[in-house]
């Protein structure tokens, strides 16, 4: 126990979490500090740029075996299936709509990005190994969750559907094109390619993400502020306990394929994490009557920042416990 608390604690004092820490202070005291919306988009490229080349890369020099495409399976599964337990506990946690529930339900089957970029660095500080194949994991449990909570509007009469346009929203997200473009050069070049643009991509890599961070606090701040009182206890409750459900999906997902420990806390952290980029862009195209402020504010004011300061450190200390450190 002594060691996880030790981990743990390493872990919620790295650079990248206090940076988050710092803008959400800043933007619960008001300050006028800010981060240029140009800028923050461009640390945003970099990052998924940087984060999809580097698991191409890996998986290059792994070779796909029956263990990827068992992960990929296991990704989509999880993010078909996260839904409905979110769905289940709204329903028993607050009084939100069938459609709003659906629609918060989609965000917590689907993944953060940015968690996962942030959890990836975590780990390389720790020097915990993880399997340079999650990145696809990743990208592969985007869209499920979408296709799910639309099942679950569609159950209870809510006349969802999926078409065209929102196909269109959900493969060419440019979240989604930028990571799996980036992983599939990444693949292609190999070694040979990431030796020529290493300087770029690895050593500013922390740097960018401390800044990036830095910004994201601060939105999360400006979000807490803004719905401070409207959104209930129960909600809230959900948006913390629904994390640590995924979380304990994902470990025994990554436990029965026997990833290695840093592969466990990484699929962890993307059954924790929610999502606050695609799925809002989704649906509002799929579920335009659904209430924006309560997805947005559950997804990236209170369960991104719990995964950042107390979800990371603690899945990669209960990885390594589990898995071998």
């Amino acid at each position: 126990m002594q060691d996880i608390l030790a981990l743990a604690q390493a872990n919620l004092l790295t650079p990248m979490i206090l940076c988050f820490a710092l803008g959400l202070a800043a933007a619960l005291a008001r300050s006028d500090l800010s981060v240029p919306e140009a800028v923050a988009k461009g640390m945003a490229l970099y990052l998924l740029f940087a984060i999809g080349f580097k698991g191409g890369v890996a998986v290059a020099g792994h070779g796909a075996d029956l263990r990827l495409i068992a992960a990929l399976a296991l990704g989509v599964a999880l993010s078909a299936a996260l839904p409905v337990v979110a769905f289940v506990l709204l329903g028993a946690m607050t009084r939100l709509s069938v459609t709003d529930r659906a629609a918060v339900a989609a965000h917590y089957g689907s993944i953060s990005i940015v968690t996962f970029v942030t959890a990836t660095s975590v780990l390389e500080a720790q020097g915990m190994a993880f399997e340079g194949y999650m990145v696809a994991v990743a990208a592969a449990m985007e869209a499920p969750a979408i296709v799910s909570a639309l099942w679950l509007v569609a159950r209870g009469g809510g006349g969802a559907r999926m078409d065209g346009h929102l196909w269109r929203e959900i493969l060419l997200n440019g979240s989604i094109v930028l990571l799996v473009g980036a992983f599939l050069i990444g693949m292609a070049t190999g070694e040979p390619g990431k030796a020529r643009i290493d300087a770029f991509i690895t050593a500013p890599f922390q740097g960018v993400l401390c800044l990036f961070l830095l910004d994201m606090g601060l939105v999360a701040g400006r979000g807490l502020r803004g719905v401070r009182g409207s959104l209930g206890a129960g909600a809230v409750g959900f948006g913390l306990l629904m994390p640590v459900a995924g979380a304990a999906a994902g470990l025994a997902g990554g436990l029965v394929l026997g990833l290695s420990a840093g592969g466990v806390a990484l699929m962890m952290t993307l059954c924790a994490s929610a999502s606050y980029i695609a799925v809002p862009a989704a649906m509002r195209v799929a579920l335009p009557e659904a209430n924006p402020s309560v997805y947005l504010t559950l997804s990236l004011g209170v369960t991104f920042p719990f995964n950042l300061i107390a979800g990371i450190p603690a899945y990669a200390a209960v990885a390594a416990a589990t898995a071998g450190g």
